[in-house]
């Protein structure tokens, strides 16, 4: 195989690896980036094509990547968060720099630049509630009208910013804010508020603070003591750029300087990716909270069975640009149907049983018959399957007047029990409203599979099936997506829970599933042959399994709701 040459690479570089590349033959010598969630809710698909490109860039130029939380806002913060974030960084197969760091480990520093402005006279008091300050920017065509205490004193400014430190105002009652320029075109340079009062304990300092950065104020110096390179952040933080290294400028007296770089925000289809709606969802009930198979969050998706390879392969296929776009769904499920076709193991599992009585067959035997465990992996193996004169298939496995192409079973008609052998239906028997509940077969007893010349006979239907005296019971959860509309936070006037797909989840109870399941624990995951994949939830005990459907074997949803 041809070497890459230098031309190939160059023209495979997404637009971050070009600056960073620029950067480097420019002099740099070291990388380093960072990502820095508020710990406010948990992460969801978004976060991790973020913390895909931030270690994974980190890793391709041998640098290093920071784990940051931005704890500003006390108000909105957990430790649970906290750790919940931490896990799924390390499940998604990555690992930060050091110790995790956070914005308050720099409060005091903060703090102290905030005075150096005040004395500087670039920052100063301001006793307006913010509704006020607010309407006072105007709008980006007309200049914004200057606080009536805008030119207090750095003394009096000085004075009245520690007394807000020390606790003596209530909150909404006095902020500090940048003194920049009012008639910016740019309204985030307008004075922006750099500290406000709250009086609410922090996660991590305590009572020691009752004022409490704002973002703008603690990011791009948080950057700068950890010495980020490259600050990558969504395109709706370009606007804040100038502010970003406004705040540099005035309090960093060295060369280096973090450089802030956005792309473009990847929003997935059927769902919604907001922090505020997902958590309305979990506080409404309308989900079983932030794991909920259905939630786009990560810990969601590792609940439903979703591979951190998988994620890693949909974040890689997505890509990065400076344009905003929306992923299909379908896209993300292609992904891990695709690694799960790999890895996981096929077994038999009856979702909805009918029982099958193999007359011929006799009576108290039974054999073991041998079925591979993926045939995608040489090394899986094969496993002994037991195979009774009494069975389950899947009740739509099975038509009493069929049409033409059902090659599945009918009377009269044979299919082949997969790893077994092929079987006739030769009647029915019915309960009293109709129902179909035994189904009495004849079989071949030369067909079995693999042991002559007979086993290879061929009929145009193969069913999977479970043996009745070893089937394990189980219930099954059919997660499918949330919602019915491709962007149900898109509409005007609507609310997004009018969107919800009332058939979201099924609960299946009273499933049978072959006996090699019997030790499956939380988190294993599985072909469940001609269904679909699964995964054992949490919710499973002892001889009580629930397994989650992560997704089917064909994208066929969106044939069925379009």
């Amino acid at each position: 195989m041809a070497s890459e040459t230098n031309e190939t690479r160059e023209k495979s570089l997404n637009f971050l690896e070009e600056i960073i590349e620029e950067s480097i033959a420019g002099g740099e010598t070291r990388i380093q980036t960072r990502f820095p969630p508020e710990p406010n809710g948990y992460l969801h698909i978004g976060h991790a094509t973020s913390i895909c490109l931030n270690f994974g860039l980190a890793t391709e130029y041998q640098g290093k990547c920071n784990l940051r939380f931005d704890d500003t806002n006390p108000s909105k913060e957990d430790v649970e968060y906290i750790d919940s974030i931490q896990q799924d960084i390390q499940w998604l197969g990555f690992q930060w720099e050091g110790e995790p760091h956070f914005a308050s480990d720099y409060f005091q520093q903060l703090y102290d630049w905030a005075e150096k402005l005040i004395l500087e006279g670039k920052a100063y008091v301001d006793d307006q509630p913010a509704e006020v300050i607010s309407a006072q920017r105007m709008t980006p065509t007309e200049p914004g009208v200057n606080s009536p205490y805008r030119d207090r004193t750095p003394e009096e400014n000085l004075d009245l910013f520690r007394r807000m430190k020390n606790g003596e105002f209530q909150a909404g009652e006095k902020v500090l804010r940048a003194k920049i320029d009012m008639a910016s075109s740019n309204m985030l340079m307008r004075d922006p508020i750099m500290y406000r009062i709250m009086h609410v304990p922090h996660h991590r300092t305590g009572d020691k603070w009752c004022i409490y950065p704002m973002y703008d104020f603690t990011h791009g110096q948080s950057d700068y003591l950890e010495g980020i390179t490259q600050s990558i952040c969504t395109l709706e933080f370009e606007v804040h750029r100038p502010l970003y290294n406004w705040f540099l400028d005035q309090l960093i007296d060295t060369e280096y300087r973090p450089r802030q770089i956005e792309f473009a925000r990847r929003n997935l289809s059927y769902t919604v990716m907001s922090k505020r709606r997902l958590l309305e969802l979990v506080q409404k009930g309308i989900v079983a909270g932030w794991d909920d198979p259905r939630m786009p969050t990560i810990t969601g998706l590792r609940r439903a069975g979703y591979t951190p390879e998988s994620i890693r392969n949909f974040a890689e296929k997505v890509g990065v640009a400076r344009r905003e776009i929306v992923v299909d769904m379908a896209l993300l499920e292609f992904c891990v149907r695709e690694h799960l076709n790999k890895i996981a193991p096929r077994v038999m599992a009856v979702l909805d049983p009918v029982r099958v009585v193999i007359d011929n067959y006799p009576e108290g035997q039974t054999e073991t018959v041998e079925i591979e465990n993926n045939p995608e992996d040489e090394t899986a193996g094969t496993r002994m399957v037991p195979f009774s004169r009494e069975l389950y298939i899947e009740r739509d496995d099975f038509m009493e007047n069929a049409p033409k192409k059902f090659f599945r079973m009918t009377p009269g008609n044979e299919v082949r029990l997969k790893g077994a052998y092929i079987v006739k239906c030769e009647s029915v028997e019915k309960d009293a409203e109709g129902n179909i509940t035994t189904i009495h077969c004849t079989y071949d007893v030369d067909t079995r599979s693999g042991t002559g010349s007979a086993s290879n006979r061929k009929v145009k239907g193969t069913l999977h099936w479970v043996s009745a005296p070893d089937a394990i019971e189980a219930e099954v959860r059919l997660y499918d997506r949330l919602f019915k509309d491709p962007d149900p936070a898109g509409h005007k006037d609507i609310d997004f829970k009018e969107f919800l797909n009332e058939n979201s989840l099924k609960v299946l109870t009273g499933c049978k599933l072959e006996p090699s399941l019997k030790e499956a624990k939380e988190g294993d995951r599985f072909q469940f042959q001609r269904l679909g994949y699964f995964c054992v939830d949490k919710d499973s005990k002892p001889g009580a399994l629930v397994f989650n459907r992560t997704v089917g074997l064909k994208d066929t949803w969106a044939k069925q709701n379009n």
